[in-house]
């Protein structure tokens, strides 16, 4: 099935339910520690938990995380409320699995980051505060780098600085390298 019938047919399910809840045949597989693929309709979707972020697989706390969800989840039947398609067309939802809520408990288990762009429950900041004071999970750490930071590298200064072997630094900007000399630029290094 291509993307675009994939999303055309999230978007059928998603119209013929939006006032009930939906219950998942099973989830079949947890990608990392807010993304998983369920069961619906005899199809797999795709799934990510509303209003949290957690760890990318390569960064720190990404695979306890990704493992703290599948003992949550995996195998196990999945009730979906609050269900949107997000920018790119991927079903996002609050799931519970056997009357646990996903979403919650990873936010508890210093696992998960509230996310600040797509949070509407107003409970969530309290338990990523309490996470926090308490150091666990990821909030052990001294400074724990968001998912959505670690997803896109710092950008490039416009300026750059060259060392060359007599020791002067060059600087380089959009007309070329220049040292400074007596606070003005000289060009040509």
């Amino acid at each position: 099935m291509n993307v675009t019938h994939s999303r055309a047919y999230l978007l059928c399910i998603l119209m013929v339910s939006v006032s009930g809840v939906a219950h998942a045949e099973k989830v079949k597989s947890v990608e990392d520690g807010n993304t998983m693929t369920i069961v619906l309709d005899n199809r797999p979707v795709p799934l990510k938990l509303a209003h949290i972020d957690a760890p990318e697989k390569k960064q720190a706390y990404g695979d306890a995380s990704r493992k703290s969800l599948a003992d949550l989840c995996l195998g196990k039947n999945a009730v979906l409320q609050n269900r949107q398609l997000d920018y790119s067309g991927t079903l996002v939802a609050v799931v519970q699995c056997d009357g646990s809520e996903a979403n919650r408990l990873q936010v508890e288990r210093g696992l998960a980051w509230v996310d600040p762009k797509h949070n509407n429950d107003l409970s969530l900041p309290a338990l990523e505060a309490m996470a926090r004071r308490d150091r666990r999970g990821l909030w052990s750490d001294d400074d724990p780098v968001p998912p959505w930071k670690f997803r896109r590298p710092p950008r490039k200064a416009k300026l750059a600085h060259v060392q060359h072997s007599d020791d002067a630094i060059c600087f380089v900007d959009k007309w070329g390298g220049y040292r400074i000399v007596n606070g003005d630029r000289r060009y040509g290094c």
